[in-house]
């Protein structure tokens, strides 16, 4: 089996042993907790229903006043600010889910815009973060020749480690940030971070959403964008280190095939339906020719591509090393 195949079938049999685990881990985690809340829940709903005589039918629009109108304690989500914030999360694929279009008109601009802008942002976050990684690379090798190292030059180890160290003082700036102005806890929006930033954006966590922000935080609001936009892009950097690896073991794996397959090719040669080694040994009912102990030299054929004159000049005078009689002809022929 070729080697990319069983690195396919490796990356595969990995995957999804690694979801299994996560699920166990998750299931073990958070199943007691979400069963425990379920029943707490139902209590409170029942004593809620008993204390003020309410239908299930009034509890049902109760419910839905308070989901409906959750979204809207930032203030109006599509004015300018708003929309901006919406269309940066569709471009990055975030998705936190806040805030949806809801009439027809501005579901199918969302599915045309999305199509397009996804692309566009894809190859705008992959070109910063390239930009990015030439700029650590400079810094890099200009700090190894002020420290006088032997090797100057900036490897992938260590453009890795530099995004890598980029990206978590980002996310770890973000966090305080996030912290001081949403009110949240250090490890919450360190939380945030890590799951915009990955473009996960399960939508637990979303900023902008408290005190009106989108309307009377104009500052916050930008800079809630920066942290965004750039933060992706160092992430792309860090990303497309990775894929760069990969795709460079994926093409020294088939150099190196393609290279095999040439050295195979190349230690056989075909003539008149006879099939002869290049070294001279027999392969298919030919006599071992020799020049002098220089077997590796030796051509079958009467041009100049291999083996020293001497040798040419030999076996230019040589009759064909094989040719059958007629029996031989008619004993095959008769096996046939």
């Amino acid at each position: 089996m070729k080697r990319q195949n069983v690195r396919t079938l490796s990356l595969v049999v990995c995957t999804f042993t690694y979801l299994l685990i996560g699920a166990a881990v998750f299931d073990s985690l958070e199943s007691d907790t979400e069963r425990k809340r379920c029943e707490f829940l139902t209590e409170m709903k029942e004593n809620l229903l008993k204390k003020y005589n309410i239908s299930h039918e009034d509890y049902r629009m109760i419910e839905i006043v308070i989901i409906e109108n959750k979204p809207h304690k930032a203030g109006p989500q599509w004015k300018f600010a708003g929309a901006f914030y919406f269309a940066t999360v569709v471009l990055a694929m975030i998705g936190y889910g806040h805030s949806t279009p809801v009439t027809i008109g501005g579901k199918a601009f969302c599915m045309a815009y999305a199509m397009v802008g996804i692309p566009l942002g894809l190859v705008m976050f992959q070109s910063i973060g390239e930009r990015l990684n030439k700029f650590a690379s400079v810094l890099i090798c200009r700090a190894k020749r002020y420290l006088r190292c032997k090797r100057t030059e900036a490897t992938e180890m260590n453009l890795m480690l530099a995004t890598g160290m980029l990206s978590s003082v980002i996310i770890t700036t973000g966090a305080a940030v996030f912290s001081k102005y949403e009110g949240w806890s250090y490890f919450d929006s360190f939380y945030y971070c890590f799951v915009t930033l990955t473009t996960i954006g399960f939508g637990d966590y979303v900023a902008l959403q408290n005190d009106q922000a989108l309307i009377n935080k104009p500052g916050y609001v930008a800079l809630s964008l920066v942290f965004i936009l750039f933060g992706l892009a160092v992430v792309a950097a860090s990303i497309n280190l990775l894929v760069l690896r990969f795709m460079t073991m994926h093409s020294e794996d088939v150099r190196r095939e393609d290279n095999e397959l040439q050295s195979a090719s190349h230690h056989v040669l075909t003539l008149d339906g006879e099939v002869m080694s290049v070294n001279g040994k027999l392969l298919a009912g030919h006599v071992l020719l020799d020049c002098n102990d220089q077997a590796d030299q030796v051509s079958v054929c009467s041009c100049t591509c291999l083996g020293p004159a001497r040798c040419r000049n030999h076996l230019l005078q040589l009759e064909p090393v094989y040719q059958p009689s007629a029996d031989s002809i008619k004993a095959k022929r008769a096996s046939v």
